[in-house]
């Protein structure tokens, strides 16, 4: 007798199990009426599949390999004004070019409601869009020079940065302004809130940073002026990027005194700030110093979530 239940149960647990696995292999191929279905699964009524969030930045590990002098980063989210990063974020680098969008933001805002000569508002497009040295230079000089800098210290709330001398020279450079990268993002709000250009000309300062042009390649790199649209824009999913308009500017110089690329990003959404910087062996490239900012910029991109997944109609007998 209980071989016989034992049998019994065993074919009526293999007929279930029949029945609860060929709906769910069979629903793709028959309607719920019995007919052929197409190739789509259909989504129970009242169950929508969600959209995933739209794609953006978030405060992570970050890891990279092969720097062998300095590397940070700092993230701003816009929204809760938070700044997270590396454990060293308020550590230093020279800003090089990076500082550009600031001299040229301080310069237009000081205008006021005056207009300046066409050949400053060419200049103030080559500093940004091609890191043009000399356009630069005009610039500092005539937003003030060193006192361009102290105000940017003042106007965007700086507590890393401080003015430098560089070596044999009793010059205070633009490119040798020390910054964290804490408060390079700082800048970075400064330039998006309006603060650093005034209402006028914020805009614009935005939208040349858009339009940075030139690579990494040689022909790009000129003595005066170079190619600065890599880094964190590379690093970016196309999600993001089709959110809006990312503004970048990076800063880039081969040392001599300590034989380093001294190497910058920043980009400025709407979202957030994000600044990464560097300094590493010269061997090793300009092109080294951009991946390291492009792979910042990608491990801080929070996995996708899936949609909902579909659940299949179950399998109902026709009636003759």
């Amino acid at each position: 007798m209980r071989s016989r239940v034992t049998l019994v149960l065993a074919i009526t647990t293999v007929v279930l199990g029949g029945l609860l696995l060929v709906p769910a292999a069979y629903a793709r191929l028959v309607d719920s009426d019995g007919t052929p279905s197409s190739a789509e699964e259909k989504t129970p009524v009242g169950i929508e599949p969600s959209a995933p969030p739209p794609p953006t930045l978030a405060a992570a590990p970050v890891s990279v390999k092969g720097v062998d002098g300095f590397f940070s980063w700092a993230l701003l989210d816009r929204e809760s004004g938070k700044i997270s990063g590396a454990k060293n974020m308020t550590s230093t680098n020279s800003t090089e070019s990076m500082i550009k969008v600031w001299i040229v933001s301080d310069y237009l805002r000081q205008l006021g409601s005056k207009k300046p000569p066409a050949s400053y508002l060419k200049m103030a497009s080559a500093s940004i869009r091609d890191s043009n040295d000399d356009a630069t230079n005009t610039l500092y000089n005539a937003a003030g020079g060193v006192g361009s800098l102290d105000r940017l210290i003042k106007m965007c709330g700086l507590t890393d940065t401080s003015k430098e001398i560089p070596p044999g020279d009793k010059r205070v450079w633009w490119s040798y302004t020390s910054m964290s990268p804490r408060d390079a993002v700082r800048m970075g709000e400064c330039v998006k809130d309006g603060t650093a250009a005034g209402p006028k000309w914020t805009e614009f300062v935005l939208d040349e940073m858009t339009k940075v042009r030139g690579t990494t390649a040689a022909k790009d790199q000129l003595a005066r002026q170079g190619g600065g649209r890599w880094g964190i824009i590379d690093g970016l999913p196309k999600g993001i990027i089709a959110q809006g308009p990312v503004s970048i500017k990076n800063g880039w110089t081969l040392i001599n005194a300590d034989g380093k690329w001294h190497l910058n990003c920043l980009a400025i959404t709407d979202d957030w700030v994000l600044s990464v910087m560097t300094r590493y062996s010269g061997r090793k490239g300009l092109d080294y110093g951009a991946d390291v900012c492009a792979s910042v910029a990608s491990q801080l991109v929070p996995p996708q979530p899936g949609a909902v997944l579909r659940v299949p109609v179950p399998l109902t007998t026709k009636k003759a």
